[in-house]
């Protein structure tokens, strides 16, 4: 759950029109860095336009998500991203918010239970078990949205999904030698 103010209501930042972000909690300007920031650390917070008072909340996450990418941390594949794109206009683009939002939950669950696996010190390997139930969710999903994707070429990528998925098990398997050496 979000942290909020101490009235329980979220910290409202103004942008002004010269781009400046005003923390009206903290009675200060802030950047871009400051709000990744309160989003890391759970911090609950609208973004509302000072001349119009519109909740401009989404573009100035979306900026930050550009700016990240922008700068060398880029977590997004160029595949995702022509995907994404291809379903504005499409008739699943209403689907896609809750889609990615409910991905994001189980992203996040698996990383609770992972990290909850490597407390107790499990002797077996769940993170190549989630990895590779998430690579299937990922790849179904494709495949659900995207009508056709994967069917006329599927024999030509059939093997390279394997050797990527034989990769993605061995660089699993050695992050949890490394974890599993850490930890003695």
């Amino acid at each position: 759950m979000a942290k909020r103010t101490a009235e329980g209501e979220p910290i409202i930042i103004k942008k002004y029109a010269n781009r400046r972000l005003y923390n009206t909690d903290t009675s200060s300007y802030i950047t871009l860095d400051d709000l990744a920031k309160m989003v890391r650390e759970n911090i609950d917070f609208h973004v509302l336009d000072a001349k119009t008072g519109d909740d401009i909340t989404h573009t100035i996450l979306t900026q930050i998500i550009v700016e990240e990418e922008s700068h060398g941390s880029q977590m997004l594949p160029v595949s995702f991203l022509r995907d994404l794109i291809s379903m504005y206009g499409n008739s699943m683009q209403a689907m896609m918010p809750s889609y990615l939002e409910a991905s994001m939950a189980n992203l996040r669950k698996n990383r609770e239970q992972l990290q909850a696996a490597f407390a107790k010190g499990m002797e077996n390997n769940p993170l190549a078990k989630m990895a590779e139930a998430n690579f299937k969710m990922m790849q179904n999903a494709a495949e659900a949205f995207i009508p056709g994707r994967n069917k006329p070429d599927q024999d030509k990528r059939g093997s390279g999904q394997s050797d990527e998925l034989a990769q993605m098990r061995e660089q699993m398997a050695a992050m949890q030698k490394k974890l599993d050496e850490m930890s003695k």
